[in-house]
């Protein structure tokens, strides 16, 4: 019998109310396959604020350094905390513990509709493949003379060749499991070094793999071509922001944000990787049971599958199929399921 240690972190706003069924359907699989979940909850956020005046305590790394996963609700409450704020503690996460791929499938559901008219679920299945450990997200910076007309505002993006290296290879690694091609998004013709340096080594690791096509695109291009042909994307690799912003509309094109998971992921497994919904908070639904649990049961999958319980993230992800397939639909995919419905849809398609 298999064991794990899972860091439970509800967060705020609908973030509580998604991960508690994506941990029933954790306990239902675990049941089939004989996998026990030691679990420890984590009470961090908006509550933890009001309390204490932080999001997080000091030394939180250190409480979930020995964890195998972390499992994410939704973190963010803009009317009373900055985002930046209720945000840093993610991102200290991701870089502390290495967590350099972000790994955000994009797929559409046989039986639900894309924004994108007419297409089909073998026109929108892709995955983009963000570097989550430096570019846009490094705090380097500074702003100097405030509130004043000559206020001045320095963000630098660092990229490192290691991280490039690291994230493309992990890119063409994952093409080469899905069907052979590799699309890069750039911003060479506007950004001549740090761009530039992605294009060089895309070049330079390119041979090592002539089994995958590979591109480059303009992360422009990129964004009008995923909506005017979906289809002819496989794994996109971006930089950090460049990544967030593709994810967004990766989410959509799937059927929406309530469907599209993710993971951090520390493949070396040196450290905890961390599994997300793509979502936010939405507080403007918090407490009304009405929010859609599946990007959070399908991020619970692809945190069996890095736990390497490849039999139990399969039935987790048919389970989900089946419950949508059959109707089950919470008010965002038109339909009127509660949040704890839609968990007993899924639970109830888990075969014995």
């Amino acid at each position: 019998m298999e064991q794990f240690e899972i860091a439970l972190y509800p967060g705020d706003g609908i973030g509580p109310d998604v991960l508690e069924q994506a941990v029933r359907v954790m306990y239902r699989v675990g049941e089939r396959y004989g996998i026990t979940f030691k679990t420890k909850t984590l009470n961090w956020g908006y509550e933890y604020w009001k309390e204490h005046g932080t999001v997080v305590p000091e030394g939180f790394l250190d409480q979930i350094r020995g964890v195998d996963a972390i499992l994410l609700g939704a973190v963010g409450w803009p009317a009373a905390i900055p985002d930046h704020v209720t945000l840093a503690p993610l991102v200290q996460i991701r870089q502390a513990f290495d967590q350099y791929a972000c790994v955000r499938p994009a797929n559409l559901f046989s039986g639900l509709q894309s924004v994108l008219a007419g297409r089909s679920p073998e026109e929108i299945d892709f995955i983009v493949i963000r570097e989550n450990s430096e570019g846009e997200y490094i705090d380097n910076g500074g702003r100097f003379k405030l509130g004043t007309p000559d206020e001045v505002a320095v963000q630098t993006a660092i990229h490192t060749r290691k991280g490039v290296e690291r994230i493309l290879r992990f890119g063409f690694e994952t093409a080469r499991r899905r069907r052979g091609k590799l699309t890069m998004a750039t911003k060479s013709n506007a950004q001549k070094y740090s761009y530039v340096m992605w294009d060089d080594i895309l070049e330079e690791l390119q041979p090592e793999y002539p089994d995958v096509e590979a591109e480059r695109m303009h992360c422009d291009a990129a964004v009008m071509n995923l909506v005017r042909c979906p289809d002819q994307f496989d794994v996109i690799v971006a930089s950090n922001l460049f990544g967030d912003l593709l994810t967004d509309l990766g989410g959509i094109l799937g059927g929406g944000l309530g469907l599209a998971p993710s993971s951090n992921e520390n493949p070396s497994r040196e450290f905890p990787s961390m599994f997300e919904p793509v979502h936010g908070s939405a507080p403007d639904i918090a407490g009304k049971g009405i929010a859609n649990p599946i990007a959070a049961i399908l991020s619970l999958a692809m945190m069996l599958d890095h736990l390497e319980c490849s039999s139990a993230a399969r039935d987790v992800r048919a389970a989900v199929e089946t419950a949508l397939l059959q109707g089950a639909r919470t008010p965002d995919l038109g339909g009127q399921l509660s949040t704890v419905a839609m968990g007993d849809a899924v639970v109830s398609c888990i075969a014995d």
